[in-house]
């Protein structure tokens, strides 16, 4: 697959402070369409599909790359992105800096960047931080966590990073996974500038999971009325999706033993969002067990019953141009910025 390399060379021609944030309303009744973010294993690198009615989606690229993974990573190479929209109506974009077969590719000489007798599956030590205001320009930070603060020279992993907004101390939270060594994965969280650039506190435990020697990942955090419902992996029997509900964005989830996936097969990525206008939410997560690989999807109004909704093109939710996509995010736009979007990757092709 052709990747090109000229994706986005604004990247690296706009400093941080020239994206101002612009005052627009932007509540939900300014929306009318949805954007998805995901990765391919193929690729390693950024796509974007668009949705008008949040059933059928459409790369804006005919499914390939936005964003080539080896322009942006450390690692060559990305993985599990995530966007947020900001208070400030900025788009904020998170990503794994992880290449899984840059041995194979001729990237590195050693199958992980790390020992991985010491540091475990998949090692990295780096995420990806972006940040635009219309979804074209954009700049970027390579943010090594290993060296944001002591303590945390001997992580084996940063993964599955997420924004969301900490309306207590009215700052951005990061949260993600993080093990030291090759010891258990767990979740944790941190605040982040306003730039976007860095961490400015030392990350915490999100969530301690309540039973010990079980590796948790892939948070996914939703305001829904005041509570926070956090949809994350847990690996107590195989790869599912749980659930632990808050009145707090970063302390006091109680666990529950219930797994909210219907699907029986490994899967993993949980990620919530709404549909436009509706008390309905989605619950998204990656069938990587599936072959091929897909996502799955179920649906809620009380996030106490879900009804499967199956996966992409094997039931409601469809596909047209693009397949196999992993470790997807979805969220509202307006029509002007899923038209430009549009407009701006069809003038490309």
């Amino acid at each position: 697959m052709k990747i090109r390399k000229n994706y986005f060379l604004v990247l690296f021609l706009f400093p941080a402070f020239v994206i101002a944030s612009a005052k627009r309303d932007f509540n939900e009744k300014s929306m009318e369409a949805y954007l998805m973010v995901y990765f391919k294993d193929q690729t390693h690198s950024l796509h974007m599909a668009l949705s008008d009615d949040g059933y059928i989606f459409t790369d804006v690229n005919d499914g390939e790359p936005v964003i080539a993974g080896d322009s942006i990573a450390e690692q060559k190479g990305i993985r599990d992105p995530h966007i947020f929209r900001g208070p400030d109506g900025a788009f904020y974009l998170t990503m794994t800096d992880l290449h899984i077969f840059a041995k194979d590719e001729g990237l590195r000489d050693t199958e992980w960047e790390c020992d991985g007798r010491q540091y475990g599956w998949g090692n990295n030590r780096g995420l990806v931080l972006m940040k635009s205001n219309d979804l074209i320009n954009w700049t970027r930070t390579n943010m090594r966590v290993d060296q944001a603060f002591e303590g945390l020279e001997n992580i084996g992993c940063a993964w599955a990073p997420q924004t969301t907004y900490d309306a207590k101390k009215k700052k951005l939270m990061l949260y993600f996974t993080m093990r030291f060594e090759n010891g258990l994965n767990k979740l944790y969280y941190a605040n982040v500038s306003d730039e976007f650039t860095r961490l400015e506190t030392k990350p915490e435990l999100l969530f301690t999971y309540p039973k010990g020697n079980v590796n948790y990942i892939d948070a996914d955090i939703t305001k829904v009325g005041k509570e926070y419902h956090m949809f994350y992996v847990s690996h107590e029997e195989g790869a599912g999706i749980k659930q632990a509900v808050s009145k707090s964005v970063n302390e006091g989830y109680v666990y529950d033993p219930k797994y909210y996936d219907p699907e029986g097969l490994g899967c993993e990525a949980p990620n919530v969002w709404k549909r436009i206008g509706e008390e309905r939410w989605v619950l998204m997560y990656d069938v990587y067990r599936a072959r091929p690989n897909n996502m799955g999807f179920s649906e809620t109004t009380d996030f106490k019953t879900f009804a499967d909704l199956g996966l992409f093109n094997n039931g409601v939710m469809k596909t047209t141009n693009f397949q196999s996509p992993k470790h997807g995010a979805v969220i509202h736009v307006t029509k002007k910025e899923a038209d430009n979007l549009r407009n701006y990757w069809k003038e490309k092709q």
